[in-house]
């Protein structure tokens, strides 16, 4: 299977079934790096690139919108059409402080000092696909899962957000808009406010999934369908434990034994036994694990496009050629055999 193009919910935009992310762009990848990653993605079909105002991740005071400049450099030397390009603002209450001053409502001031800021160090008049990084309101976020009424906040209304990117739309500053990190209920309070009121509607969902997080699956996979608001899967590889490393190697290379603050949604009990089992599928396949997980995403149907990582080339070739992978019933039936033993080890 080659490299397919989705209509991105009710927008014009037809994406690249595989989307490069960019957020070890300026941290564990060089400029260099990085623009020879976008050069091949493109080589291979991929019209698609994600990155945010935060990025690189973690994020950090002194690396800080060094991903957007790195992609901004590369687009002042290519033409500005041969790629889909969304960027992310900064949510409230993260404690990014060195992001506009810590300043991250979601409202008109706030937004459009984001919109400014990307735009200059992208290089670009225009953000084909502008998100939101995450609920502005309390919500529970990256390994939490459950609603804590002691962390309750005032947020902005949703309507007032709306109006906002409206505003930017009609400049021609953004094309569509998108959420990330969303539950159900802030994606119909979009929703509701943009049919009341005659607002942009969103076009997508940008939330973390992978056979060991489908929690999409049972909040939000009728409620994208029958909205048209499609996803686009982040995290494919669980920050690379789908691959399996780590249970070979508690201390192989990667990004959970770089950085601080990448374990808490993996601490979990099932987690290493659910890799296991996805790892012994992947044997039995004769396919590696990280081929068997990025598969499953390519393969489901809701999702419009999956979101991809590298920190070197071959990773990003095996990641790109996962998409020939052929999905059939019988692994389906395989993989949902685990699932339902090991549900939902890493919400």
């Amino acid at each position: 299977m080659a490299i397919q193009y989705n209509q991105l919910g009710d927008s014009d935009l037809k994406v690249s079934n595989i989307c490069l992310g960019t957020m070890t762009f300026g941290q564990q990848n060089s400029e260099q790096e990085a623009h020879q990653q976008i050069d091949y993605a493109l080589d291979q079909g991929i019209n698609f690139i994600d990155t945010a105002e935060m990025y690189p991740v973690p994020p950090r005071a002194e690396t800080a919108y060094s991903t957007e400049n790195i992609v901004g450099n590369w687009i002042a030397k290519n033409p500005r059409n041969k790629i889909i390009l969304a960027t992310k603002a900064v949510g409230g209450a993260r404690g990014i402080s060195w992001i506009r001053s810590g300043e991250h409502a979601f409202n008109r001031v706030n937004l459009r000092k984001a919109l400014e800021g990307s735009l200059k160090r992208l290089k670009t008049d225009y953000i084909d696909l502008y998100q939101l990084h995450w609920p502005e309101r309390n919500t529970p976020m990256f390994g939490q899962y459950l609603f804590d009424l002691e962390q309750e906040r005032e947020y902005t209304d949703f309507a007032e957000t709306l109006q906002a990117l409206s505003e930017f739309i009609k400049e021609g500053k953004i094309r569509y808009i998108g959420l990330s990190n969303e539950w159900p209920w802030g994606l119909m309070q979009f929703l509701n406010a943009s049919e009341r009121d005659n607002l942009p509607k969103v076009v997508s969902m940008q939330n973390a999934y992978n056979l060991i997080n489908r929690t999409y699956d049972s909040s939000l996979r009728e409620m994208g369908y029958r909205e048209n608001v499609p996803l686009l899967a982040y995290s494919p590889m669980a920050f690379g434990h789908l691959s399996a490393k780590y249970i070979n190697d508690s201390q192989a290379k990667g990004r959970v034994n770089i950085f601080d603050g990448f374990a808490q949604r993996y601490e979990k009990p099932a987690v290493e036994p659910a890799i296991q089992a996805y790892a012994n599928l992947a044997q039995e396949l004769k396919i590696s694990p990280a081929t068997l997980a990025l598969a499953f995403t390519y393969s489901r149907w809701f999702c419009a496009s999956t979101i991809i990582g590298a920190t070197n080339m071959d990773q990003l070739t095996e990641n790109i050629n996962s998409i020939g992978f052929q999905w059939n019933d019988e692994i389906e039936q395989a993989v949902e055999a685990i699932h339902l033993q090991f549900f939902n080890p890493a919400p």
